[in-house]
């Protein structure tokens, strides 16, 4: 027997989605074990970019690079993640989920053990980009363990649990990764040396160690084979791949750059234009597409990948927004613990309350309610001053975290729900769904870095304008400045040009400080144009399907001469 012939599936056996694992019924105990392994495989996923990102400053010392290299690094990570998913699905489809599962966590595993040999830039990105390969398989393979600890009747619960466990990465790496940085050096066996920044990635090893050990002993139930690769596919990977690589980079170095001044910039993004429309132009006419085009074109698909792109834009609140602006005051990562707790308890918080409220085909509610908690607590952010703690932003966090993965669950779900009635559109489901949540919160970074960096200016030029020292207040703030440098400088010029730069240095400050108030606002008013957006379109089809079900009017007979 041919071993892409199908097999005999029992009904509640029988998979979902061609590539995904079968059914089977489960006992308490071995669901549990599923559940434990989806956990651990999720997370380790999710921490591979979460612990870079976490701590950019940090490599950027270790490697010796600038800010402009070390962005490199992210950048990479989502180059290879967003395209990889093309061949993924088929691969799985094709080679089944056993070799998948072994072959992807131990190349992760191998991954991150050369994180430890990394000693320059170059290497360190070459690095990343192949962790992003590994990254989006454990992604997967994480979802589809935690749906199997989960009985038929709430599998949609599973996947929405499956979906927001990779979410809680990030808050998690910023809460520990600041004392694995402090392990110091360790020799191991006399032949490696491990310090600083490879702290996190022997953390990250051991995990990945953990995760393969995991799914060795705990396999996926089989599921359906078929040969599926085609010869055009390649063809097509080779124009989206390095397109989105260079749309990538566009959005994670345009703002460090500066969009104008970089020359690499205007050709990149048009290297990206020209490879993206090539690609999907070959699509469009291929009698069996990769990316179907005219299912990705539809009315339905539009409208979820907008709203998937404009939350996760207004999502950047939280990592461009409070945590760009308690930075820019001074605060490090071991200084936000408890924000970063507090945002980890509303994410658990919003996968907990999506888990017990999916409902099928019914987007709409966890979107408004997830885009409330971002509006609300932008709004509460947008009244910092220089005086604002991470203590004073708890409620704020809290609520952004919770809209973060309260509607992730539900817009995975209304695509999946279309994919099932059409299964050869999974591949465009997968490859939508990853652009707008990557693509979108890199542009939201971009956008909203850009628009912080614009607002500085502005807010700086209007404060420097006014501070003259034949004004008696300035004059008199520069002398206090001064004073507090009298007990080491003797000579008055210098102290007054000390007091001089201070008053720069505080305006300076101050105008950060209004530029991210006007990123909160703007961020508030995303969300809550999109959610007006969502709710009219919502209104609008209730009153077309009122009309659809209204009876036609009776039509009247003539009567006999």
């Amino acid at each position: 027997m041919s071993r892409y012939a199908p097999r005999e599936w029992l009904p509640h056996e029988r998979p979902a989605i061609p590539g995904s694992p079968s059914t089977p019924l489960h006992s308490a105990r071995r669901r549990l074990a599923f559940f434990a392994v989806g956990l651990v495989v999720a997370l380790t996923g999710g921490l591979g970019n979460a612990l870079v990102t976490a701590n950019l400053v940090n490599l950027q010392g270790a490697v010796g690079a600038t800010s402009a290299e070390i962005a490199w690094l992210p950048a990479a990570y989502v180059m290879t993640n967003v395209s990889v998913n093309l061949f993924l699905v088929k691969f799985r489809q094709q080679f089944g989920l056993r070799l998948f599962t072994e072959a992807f966590l131990a190349l992760y595993a191998l991954v991150t053990f050369a994180h430890l040999f990394v000693n320059d830039l170059g290497s360190a990105i070459a690095v990343r980009a192949a962790h992003g390969i590994a990254g989006a398989a454990l992604s997967t393979l994480g979802l589809y363990y935690t749906m199997q600890a989960f009985p038929a009747a709430h599998r949609l619960r599973g996947l929405v649990v499956g979906i927001g466990v990779a979410q809680l990465a990030l808050p998690l790496a910023r809460i520990f990764s600041a004392e694995l940085l402090e392990f110091g050096e360790w020799r191991g066996l006399y032949l490696l040396e491990f310090g600083e920044w490879r702290g996190l990635y022997l953390f990250e090893l051991g995990l990945a160690l953990l995760a393969l050990g995991g799914v060795l002993m705990l396999k996926l139930p089989p599921s359906d084979r078929m040969k599926v690769f085609e010869k055009l596919d390649f063809l097509t990977f080779t124009l989206f791949a390095p397109g989105i690589a260079l749309l990538c980079a566009v959005l994670s170095l345009g703002r460090i750059d500066w969009w104008l001044e970089a020359p690499w910039i205007g050709w990149a993004l048009a290297g990206s234009i020209v490879l993206l429309v090539a690609a999907f132009a070959l699509e469009h006419f291929r009698a069996n597409p990769l990316i179907n085009t005219r299912w990705l074109a539809s009315g339905a698909m539009i409208r979820l990948g907008v709203a998937v792109l404009l939350i996760r834009i207004a999502l950047s609140e939280q990592s461009t927004g409070a945590i760009g602006f308690l930075q820019a005051l001074g605060f490090t990562n071991d200084q936000m613990h408890g924000l970063f707790a507090m945002v980890l308890l509303g994410c658990v918080a919003g996968i907990v309350a999506s888990a017990l409220t999916i409902t099928p085909n019914r987007m709409i509610v966890p979107s408004v309610i997830a885009l409330a908690c971002i509006a609300t607590g932008a709004l509460l952010d947008a009244h910092s001053t220089h005086l604002t703690r991470p203590a004073d932003m708890l409620v704020s966090q809290f609520l952004i975290g919770f809209g973060s993965t309260f509607f992730l669950g539900p817009a995975m779900v209304s695509g999946i729900g279309q994919v099932i009635a059409q299964p050869r559109n999974l591949i465009t489901f997968v490859v939508l769904f990853g652009m707008a949540q990557n693509l979108g919160g890199l542009f939201g970074t971009a956008a909203l870095g850009t628009f912080q960096t614009v607002r500085e200016k502005y807010h700086s030029s209007q404060l420097v304008e006014h501070l003259t020292l034949l004004d008696p207040q300035v004059a008199a703030r520069v002398q206090a400045g001064a004073s507090a440098y009298a007990p080491v400088i003797t000579d008055p010029a210098l102290r007054n040009a000390q007091g001089v730069r201070a008053l720069g240095a505080t305006a300076s400050r101050e105008a950060n400080v209004l530029a991210y108030n006007d990123v909160f606002l703007a961020i508030a008013v995303i969300a809550l144009l999109t959610m007006a957006w969502m709710l009219v379109h919502r209104l609008r089809l209730r009153r077309r399907d009122r009309l659809a079900a209204r009876p036609a009017p009776a039509q009247a007979t003539s009567s006999a001469p």
